[in-house]
């Protein structure tokens, strides 16, 4: 109303409360007011903030990604400006890449930026901006995209600009308002406390935006960001499924059929134990990588950067087709009662469910896994990280037997379609295109099972050493039925990459009718 959105009712104090305890600014830099510590503690923050509600978790999701973005690539007085407001939540931040006729191909944006004096002013429309105007904080920092009138064609020609709701005077108060406004908010299938803006800059005098770094960098530059989302993205998977499972098992512990409650029948337990065992795996995964982001970040370590550039659209598109599955799996559950709009679970998958969507598809992930990740540098980040998988398997003797023969399967699986992909790449690009969705669910599935081994193995090590508590007894159990029920799944995905693509490739597109 009147060029401002107004938070459904609770959300803005509740955001408040949040960045009032100082949950921004948990693995944020000391000198900016953070708490300095590793990112781990971020990651598991996360998690807790979408299994309670999605929509709320983007606010500080997003602010986060572009205080780190800034932190990277801005100069010492952007920082100066900028980061202690974002990191204490008093003022969010936003990602502005999509607009209508640019959506994941951003070489063809129209957002154009036009020098003036010491800043820029900024011209264009973008659309789908998460928490792009709200109630919750007194400013909001837009990090845009947008090319200078003699920028390059194509991606190459986009350069960064910090564009903030409310100008900063030089002594750190809130000046005049800037001229970018939100035009409107879209109606979704889910999160919808979240506001989703169409963001309309410069419709009047133009809206003044800060160059970050250099010219014709903007790309380059707004990876840092769109990766750390692409991992929190990947969170959200695991944060609905966590949330549908726990709403899930306490339905089934009091929904009474057949004059018994219905997690005693078979196959409810099925779906609560498939439920549970991909809910560990995505966690034990999401937290490991965490600390490789540690490693790459603090230690300067090349081959732990190397390590998360291939992991990470792993996380994003493995953890939120899983996390899709769980959401339905969890309305299955509640039976009739679960496409009640009153039980609440139906929300868990009205809201994940754009998870597979934003951040770049899991298509695109996919391809980029592929096509980036794997092919670029002949497989040897993937070499490096199936060792590891190698060296559990050597620590699986005794009861753990059965569970390391099962990893060392799906290990084998993944090293045969890795080479045959390889192997195809070259002649036939397009043809492996068409199986990458498949191998990163291959990868995904043999990387959730290499994580629930290590687990158990620490268990079986506890429980050895005379220790009884029922948490490593479950943990074992757990990754037994993973190794039974859900591996599997990657040998189907394996099957497809060795013996298919060729259906998909010589299929005419007219005939798609």
């Amino acid at each position: 109303v009147d060029g401002a959105v107004t938070l459904s009712p609770g959300y803005a104090d509740a955001f408040r409360q949040l960045a009032a305890g100082g949950w921004l600014g948990i693995s944020a830099p000391v000198e900016y007011g953070g708490q300095g510590l590793p990112e781990i503690y971020t990651t598991a923050a996360c998690e807790m903030w979408n299994s309670a509600d999605m929509a709320i978790a983007l606010a500080p999701i997003l602010s986060i990604g572009a205080a780190l973005t800034i932190n990277m690539h801005g100069s010492e007085a952007q920082k100066k400006t900028w980061l202690e407001k974002m990191y204490s939540g008093e003022w969010t931040g936003t990602m502005n890449l999509t607009e209508a006729g640019a959506g994941s191909d951003l070489g063809v944006l129209k957002t154009r930026a036009v020098p003036e004096a010491d800043h820029y002013r900024l011209y264009g429309q973008k659309i789908f901006i998460t928490w792009g105007d709200h109630d919750a904080a007194d400013n909001i920092v837009h990090l845009v995209l947008a090319k200078l009138p003699d920028a390059p064609e194509g991606s190459k020609g986009i350069s960064l600009f910090i564009v903030p709701k409310f100008l900063v005077n030089a002594d750190g108060s809130l000046g005049r308002r800037n001229d970018v406004y939100p035009v409107s908010t879209e109606h979704k299938l889910g999160i919808h406390g979240s506001p989703t803006c169409v963001m309309a800059f410069g419709d009047s005098e133009g809206a003044i935006g800060y160059l970050v770094g250099q010219e014709h960098q903007g790309m380059r530059y707004m990876f840092t960001m769109m990766n750390e989302a692409r991992l929190k993205i990947g969170l959200q998977g695991l944060s609905a499924g966590e949330g549908a499972y726990q709403q899930a098992v306490a339905w089934a512990r009091e929904r009474i059929q057949g004059g018994v409650p219905i997690i005693r029948h078979p196959d409810v337990k099925r779906m609560l134990l498939t439920m549970r065992a991909l809910n560990e795996a995505m966690r034990a995964f999401a937290y490991t990588e965490a600390i490789t982001i540690d490693r790459a970040h603090h230690l300067g370590d090349p081959a732990q950067q190397k390590r998360i550039d291939l992991m990470t659209p792993v996380i994003k598109g493995w953890q939120t087709e899983v996390g899709v599955e769980l959401a339905s799996l969890g309305m299955q559950v509640h039976g009739g009662m679960g496409y009640i709009e009153e039980t609440g679970a139906a929300q868990y998958l009205r809201d994940v469910r754009i998870a597979p969507i934003y951040e770049g598809t899991n298509g695109i992930q996919a391809q980029d896994l592929v096509a980036r990740k794997l092919c670029r540098d002949g497989g040897a980040a993937m070499v490096a990280l199936l060792a590891e998988l190698d060296v559990t398997v050597t620590a699986c003797g005794g009861e753990l037997a059965g569970i390391g023969a099962g990893l060392q399967r799906g290990l084998d699986e993944l090293r045969r379609t890795t080479g045959h992909l390889l192997a195809e790449f070259g002649p036939n690009p397009d043809l492996v295109m068409g199986k990458a969705f498949d191998y990163l669910m291959q990868l995904g599935y043999v990387m959730g099972a290499w994580h629930m081994t290590r687990a158990a193995v620490v268990s079986a090590a506890k429980v050895a050493q005379g220790g009884d508590n029922p948490f490593y007894l479950r943990k074992l159990a757990t990754t037994r039925f993973y190794m039974e029920n859900i591996l599997p799944r990657a040998r189907g995905h394996a099957a497809i990459i060795l013996n298919g693509g060729v259906a998909l490739h010589d299929y005419p597109q007219d005939w798609l009718q």
